[in-house]
């Protein structure tokens, strides 16, 4: 029988399929985390999917609490389903894409030690993320931190850029081989799961088939977030086409 959490392990592995240093960003960032806000932060989890940074953020510091904000409702129901006896993670429905989505945050007023983010900003698009930046901005408290892992290319390395993607594509065709699945195998498997048929319909409905928005280079996110009102920002970790951007408010 399939339980809710083999969903949450089986997007891991496929989002591992893509990004084989997952781990290593959500390391860093939750390095970050803890280093700038301490062991019992108050975090929000922007565009959580499934709840994989919630997951590894409340394992490593039990004292901390999240809220995950997310719109595909087949991703929102596995987190749910997974996360059913977690108190200390609460999931929230809101579109980043509309400029009230924080109007659907808990109402306590209270402001995030940390706001994380991993392989979801870029779909949004270049006028959207720099709104949510400044939205953010007024989200965390003075002295917090925003942490940001994305594909953020370098547009000066084309010849690296060429080299990875190479071998990138290279190792996924062997675990493809494996029986790994892809984005959209995944999204196919998880459409003959009954208890998800009718939340990844919606999610179709809302999403479409997926389409990334602008990218743009590591510099560019870090510029935009000292714009939007965070009193430095950089990188924290980078691979050849992706990159952590971290900011302390």
């Amino acid at each position: 029988m399939t339980t809710w959490h083999d969903w949450q392990r089986s997007w891991d592995r496929q989002q591992e399929w893509y990004l084989p240093d997952r781990e290593e960003r959500f390391r860093v960032m939750l390095d970050l985390v803890e280093a700038v806000a301490g062991p019992a932060p108050r975090v929000l989890d922007l565009a959580c999917g499934t709840g994989s940074i919630s997951e590894r953020l409340l394992a490593r510091l039990p004292g901390a609490v999240s809220v995950g904000v997310d719109v595909d409702p087949a991703l929102l129901a596995i987190a749910r389903g997974h996360f059913a006896d977690e108190p200390r993670l609460t999931l929230v429905t809101a579109d980043l894409n509309d400029p009230g989505w924080a109007k659907r945050l808990p109402e306590d007023g209270a402001p995030f030690d940390a706001v994380v983010t991993s392989t979801a900003l870029h779909w949004l698009g270049t006028d959207a993320l720099v709104r949510l930046y400044g939205d953010l901005a007024q989200l965390v408290r003075p002295g917090g931190l925003f942490a940001n892992a994305d594909h953020m290319p370098q547009s000066d390395t084309p010849l690296l850029n060429a080299a990875d993607e190479a071998r990138q594509r290279a190792r996924r065709e062997r675990e493809r081989a494996d029986g790994v699945l892809d984005w959209a195998g995944w999204w196919r498997a998880a459409a003959a799961e009954p208890a998800l048929a009718e939340a990844v319909a919606a999610r179709f409905a809302i999403h479409g088939d997926h389409a990334d928005g602008d990218s743009h280079p590591a510099e560019w996110h870090a510029a935009r977030l000292v714009e939007a009102g965070f009193r430095e920002a950089g990188v924290g970790w980078r691979s050849v086409s992706d990159a952590l951007v971290a900011a302390v408010r």
